[in-house]
């Protein structure tokens, strides 16, 4: 790389962020504490060559429950979030929909899960609602940076919803559709992992077949789930969607019903601090939340940052390494399409399963997570840097090999890639937060076992806690772009680069 390309300031502060996760691992708990880590992992990938379609009728079932609450919760979010959209310019709606969109559905899940039990309820506004917030906020951005040429052509008195649906939706359209329709591949992770709380989606079908051993029928779920992701562009069409949302709650199992006595002791009793529903002073009140924060609260914290940290790097180190496979400056047709499906195994796979399936490996330690987030995020952005690399124009004298990749192509693309890894940057966060419910001594760990216990107020104020954390880094994220000159303008267009790096 020459000389003023390594002392550019993008160029420091990745040796930065990689200096603060050299420094992680020293307080990360790496280690492998299976007896046989690596005969079960062998059994594991045997059952890939053996898949076991036998039970494809709960099979159906479960991809049928998983669709359905994707479909209905995007639908649901999409709508809502469009709305807001429209006043999004309002600080209270930009603050309101940072906070939600910080909380993973997960979190929103168990939350939900108090009020309304294993109503269906629970997983369609656990998936509605964060991703409200979230495409209140890009559809915003498309609005505001869309083309506003057209309405020069309307009429003075024509009013304001005359001119959005002729002089601004049709440039926009391809920009929301395009969002749209990966948000629904978001969804249908999201979906998936809800049946690790109890709902019949994917996650239950998969954690149920995991802890019996039934590796087989385990590898016939992901085979199937990474089909459907696969082909999502052929079976979403416009005219198809309709269809799809009206059929969807007829699909949805219902074994049960909303008792109105929780959600009132949910909110007049369970999240309220116990001292205070105890009549107790202020200084009871502050013994309680200090206790809170010295003995779950900053130990979470510590633990979330230190893997998140750890993650990050070794995600962008990964994308570094996985960007050429599917790049047509390095390999040839047949080479791309074994890339191609490499990518989408990895990134199709939510982080939360694969961690899932690492930890009943390796033991319940960080390193099931790291390389959980590393492979999915990784390929995520390989996927993303890939498809740039392959627009650059080289010279006719360009060299090949590591010559190409060092000293022509990635002084090139490193910058969209720090915009990409700083966009997944939020992203790792809420992700390391929510793996503590496997068992990681992260804040998902405190949150888990405070509902377990029953001490719903601990919970929420730590979930509270995980939201402000969230959007700290987010805040710092969109910082550290604007300071270093990335690019961060919305392009939904010809594909959904951005949108993926939003996720």
């Amino acid at each position: 790389m020459d000389t003023v390309y390594r002392h550019s300031p993008a160029w420091k502060v990745s040796w930065l962020f990689v200096l603060i996760a050299a420094i992680s691992l020293f307080f990360a708990d790496i280690e492998v504490i299976s007896l046989e880590p690596w005969q079960e992992l062998k059994r594991l990938f045997m059952g890939l060559f053996t898949p076991d379609w036998s039970n494809i009728g709960e099979i159906g079932e479960a991809f049928l429950q998983t669709l359905a609450f994707a479909i209905l919760g995007v639908a649901g979010g999409s709508v809502t979030g469009f709305l807001l959209a429209l006043i999004f310019h309002w600080r209270v709606v930009q603050v309101a929909c940072a906070f939600i969109r910080a909380i993973h559905e997960l979190f929103w899940a168990l939350i939900f899960l108090q009020i309304f039990g294993l109503h269906p309820l629970t997983g369609l506004l656990a998936i509605g609602l964060p991703y409200a917030a979230t495409f209140a906020k890009v559809y915003a951005e498309i609005l505001e940076e869309g083309d506003k040429s057209p309405l020069q052509a309307i009429h003075p008195d024509a009013s304001r919803i005359s001119t959005f649906f002729y002089a601004r939706l049709p440039d926009l359209w391809v920009h929301f559709k395009t969002y749209t329709s990966y948000r629904l591949e978001c969804g249908l992770r999201s979906s998936a992992i809800l049946g690790f709380v109890g709902l019949p989606t994917l996650g239950y079908a998969l954690s149920s077949a995991f802890m019996e051993g039934y590796y087989s029928v385990v590898w016939a779920l992901l085979l199937l789930f990474y089909a459907l992701i696969a082909t999502i562009r052929y079976w979403v069409r416009p005219g198809l969607l309709p269809v799809y949302i009206l059929a969807a709650p007829f699909v949805i199992a219902n074994d049960s019903q909303i008792s109105l006595q929780n959600v009132r002791r949910f909110f007049t009793e369970d999240i309220i601090p116990a001292p205070l529903r105890h009549g107790d002073s202020l200084s009871s009140l502050w013994h309680w939340f200090s206790d809170l924060l010295i003995t779950q609260a900053l130990p979470g914290i510590s633990n979330t940052l230190v893997l998140t940290q750890v993650a990050l790097v070794t995600t962008g180190m990964l994308a570094l390494v996985l960007f050429p496979v599917i790049s047509h400056q390095f390999f040839n047709r047949t080479g791309r399409t074994l890339g191609h499906v490499l990518l989408v195994v990895m990134r199709s796979t939510p982080e939360y399963i694969l961690a899932y399936i690492l930890l009943q490996l390796w033991g319940p330690s960080m390193l099931p997570a790291v390389v959980a987030l590393t492979l999915h995020n990784g390929a995520i952005i390989g996927h993303l840097i890939g498809n740039y690399s392959t627009e650059v124009q080289l010279r006719i004298d360009a060299p090949n090999g590591l010559n190409r990749y060092f000293y022509e192509l990635l002084p090139r693309l490193y910058g969209q890639f720090l915009a990409f890894l700083f966009y997944r940057w939020e992203i790792i966060m809420r992700e390391s937060a929510i793996l503590g419910i496997l068992g990681i001594s992260t804040l998902g760990f405190y949150i888990d076992s405070s509902i377990q216990e029953l001490h719903f107020d601990k919970a929420m104020v730590l979930i509270v806690i995980t939201a402000l954390l969230n959007v700290t880094i987010d805040t710092l994220s969109r910082y550290l772009r604007a300071k270093l000159r990335l690019r961060t303008s919305v392009d939904c267009n010809a594909s959904n680069d951005y949108c993926t790096a939003r996720d």
